[in-house]
């Protein structure tokens, strides 16, 4: 089991199809590897500490193909190879939140049909009843020595705000947290105003409503 899982990430170093068609098995060997404990073979203490060492650059991606597996059973892993794992992992928010419920077959004939943004774009509308904001694609050079912070930063940011946000919005809240310590003490307070306004958005309701109340007192 161990020695599949390696021999899959040395593929996906060398090969991007590869990445995309053993993303199924992949899965299916790390939800076994962490129901049988078998990370224990290699004197780990852990699982989350097995994935640090399969996966170095990031993690997110290990849960994502684990939560694959689990959540879309019904689906035929043939299909799935085809959808791709990046839309596979969209389908997993619509399978876990619908259960029992979920049809999974128009959601693979949109997942065939559809380029992978329009089609995150048809999850997040049937997930919150409205469509997103308008959106761009950024692109930007970043060494890889710069690499391991910026993933660590963006974990980081998952971790507190769900995994289930979008690397776009950890990354606006890293920005927004930036701006606000930046911007203290500057005559020019509007950065400051918008920057505190987008991480007020994040915190939970009765946080939310106990830093109001605060504020008022203090007025």
């Amino acid at each position: 089991m161990l020695s599949k899982i390696d021999e899959i990430l040395a593929w996906e170093k060398n090969s991007g199809q590869e990445r995309d068609t053993r993303f199924v098995d992949l899965g299916r060997y790390l939800c076994e590897v962490r129901a049988g404990q078998y990370w224990r073979l290699d004197n780990l203490r852990s699982f989350d500490e097995f994935l640090e060492r399969k996966f170095p650059e990031s993690r997110r991606k290990a849960y994502y193909l684990m939560a694959i597996h689990e959540h879309l059973p019904r689906i035929p892993k043939a299909e799935l190879r085809l959808i791709g794992w990046t839309k596979a992992r969209e389908l997993t928010k619509v399978a876990r939140r619908e259960r029992q419920n979920f049809d999974c077959a128009p959601w693979v004939h949109k997942a065939h049909e559809l380029p992978r943004e329009e089609f995150k774009r048809a999850v997040d509308k049937h997930l919150t009843g409205k469509d997103t904001e308008p959106w761009e694609i950024l692109y930007f050079k970043a060494y890889k020595s710069q690499l391991p912070v910026i993933e660590r930063a963006l974990e980081t940011a998952a971790l507190m705000l769900g995994t289930d946000k979008s690397r776009g919005y950890c990354l606006e809240m890293i920005c927004a947290d930036f701006l606000a310590g930046a911007n203290v003490g500057n005559n020019d307070t509007s950065l400051l105003v918008l920057s505190l306004d987008r991480l007020f958005r994040f915190l939970p309701l009765p946080q939310r409503q106990q830093l109001l109340d605060d504020l008022r007192q203090a007025s």
